[in-house]
């Protein structure tokens, strides 16, 4: 989460972080975060996380990231893995796609919110 943030942040883009603590003694957001959001809600923070976004970018390939894509796709968010897990849904989903680069997801990621405003 640190690199995606520092990525964000170093292309000129706004950082929020959703954390599963309630306040920095629970949850210590990273340095690139400007706006952290304590939720106390432990992994059930990855539902506001993904409920708040336009598209998922899902990153190597934890049980919380398998829970994030889960989330996304049961609530109609588009997901790009990278790194990730191999679902075999990504070869006949089109909101569900298997990315090389970092560059490729976010590209990707950020294509499919706006097809997803035009749906809307």
């Amino acid at each position: 989460m640190e690199e995606a943030a520092r990525g964000a942040r170093e292309a000129g883009g706004r950082t929020v972080g959703v954390l599963p603590g309630a306040d920095v003694s629970t949850s210590t957001p990273n340095s690139w975060i400007e706006l952290p959001i304590f939720t106390g809600l432990g992994q059930g923070r990855n539902l506001v996380l993904v409920l708040s976004a336009e598209a998922v970018v899902a990153v190597a390939g934890g049980w919380g990231t398998l829970s994030e894509i889960a989330l996304a796709r049961k609530h109609g968010r588009p997901v790009a893995l990278l790194e990730s897990w191999a679902l075999p849904a990504a070869s006949g989903d089109a909101d569900l796609f298997t990315a090389g680069t970092p560059d490729e997801a976010v590209a990707w990621a950020l294509a499919a919110a706006q097809r997803s405003d035009h749906d809307a």
